[in-house]
């Protein structure tokens, strides 16, 4: 019995190219028209989910994937950092900020630390290894780093070194107690050029 998962990242959207903690925004006509390209692209799935995010959703839908909304796939929560750039926050508050990089359990912004997040997917990820069947869930960055520091276990402190472009799928495939990685392809596109145009900023 084998259970695969693939997590494919989002599209682009605006603040995910001008490095701002993600607030709720559409995916950009770019992002949009490289995902409706990709369409037919991954595997048919037995099962498709998606982060609760408008950007996930939007991704998904323009891929052809009719996804249920999986709050535990939900992103990072930064708190009252939420819609501000990194450069602002970093202005304010660089102590902060170097503490929320390196420490993974710092979440004095308010929101959920990093080994929360971590701990949570991994959760999720444990409750499928059971099953047997594919599964493709167009979820937010951190969810791909999180997912990525379980099945390896990897020290949560490497969380921010894993770098995940948008709208590549990261593949999974756990049997006999253990998860086997494949990392970062990108979506075939009808031009044949994966949406690498902007790189995820620390908050995805």
């Amino acid at each position: 019995m084998t259970s695969r998962v693939t997590f494919v990242s989002p599209a682009t959207s605006p603040s995910l190219r001008c490095a701002r903690f993600y607030d709720g925004d559409s995916v950009d006509a770019v992002g949009a028209a490289r995902a409706r390209s990709a369409a037919g692209s991954l595997r048919s799935p037995g099962l498709v989910l998606t982060s609760p995010s408008v950007r996930c959703r939007e991704t998904a839908a323009a891929l052809g994937l009719d996804g249920a909304q999986t709050p535990e796939l939900g992103g990072l929560d930064v708190g009252r950092w939420r819609g501000r750039t990194l450069e602002e926050v970093a202005a304010a508050d660089p102590e902060a900020v170097g503490r929320w990089l390196s420490d993974p359990d710092w979440a004095a912004h308010g929101g959920e630390s990093v080994r929360d997040a971590c701990e949570r997917v991994g959760r999720w990820l444990e409750s499928l290894r059971d099953s047997d069947g594919r599964t493709v869930a167009v979820v937010e960055p951190e969810v791909v780093r999180a997912a990525v520091v379980h099945v390896l276990g990897l020290p949560t402190t490497v969380f921010w070194r894993l770098d995940v472009p948008p709208l590549t799928a990261t593949e999974l495939s756990g049997r006999a107690g253990r998860w086997n990685l494949r990392l970062g392809q990108p979506l075939a596109t009808s031009d044949g050029m994966p949406d690498t145009a902007a790189g995820s900023t620390p908050a995805g």
